[in-house]
């Protein structure tokens, strides 16, 4: 069974683990990983677990005994970057992807926005992601018309009643 958990260092070998899943270069969305960050040794990726909770985001790592699966970010207010690729952003690795692991993590994430008060919550992905349009379908996502076809914006509306 899944569960969603803050980011520890404990986590290090199966968080490089699924970090290698995806490959040299890819974005892993949901981790708040930068080019800039160096996770490779224990040092670094205590330093970059530290930059993270600097950030006004909540961070998740989708976990099942001892693997890392994906993660997930809950990004705060609505500045310049919420307004372009929203509140919510995550990564699911390769391998355990279309288990549903993701559309589970956004319910429970939209959860977590709930305590923080956003009764609204914007989601973005690229058009051509058929998956994540899904995923954000299926937790109540409602297309915004947009001019910009290269990607697909949605709003949850996220009430204290709802359960997402």
């Amino acid at each position: 069974m899944p569960e969603l958990i803050p980011p520890d260092v404990r986590w290090h070998a199966a968080w490089r683990d699924a970090h290698a899943e995806w490959g040299p270069g890819a974005h892993e969305d949901g981790f708040g990983l930068q080019a800039a960050d160096r996770v490779g040794t224990a040092a670094g990726f205590a330093a970059w677990l530290a930059r993270l909770n600097t950030e006004p985001c909540t961070y998740r790592w989708i976990v099942e005994g001892e693997r890392v699966l994906g993660g997930i970010a809950l990004r705060h207010g609505f500045g310049e970057f919420v307004r372009q690729f929203g509140h919510v952003g995550y990564g699911i690795r390769p391998s355990a992807r279309g288990r549903g692991l993701a559309s589970w993590a956004l319910g429970r994430i939209l959860g977590e926005a709930r305590t923080l008060g956003m009764s609204r919550v914007l989601l973005v992905c690229a058009a051509d992601n058929v998956a994540s349009a899904r995923t954000i379908e299926r937790n109540g996502g409602v297309l915004e018309a947009s001019p910009d076809r290269r990607v697909r914006r949605y709003w949850i509306e996220n009430s204290l009643s709802s359960d997402m």
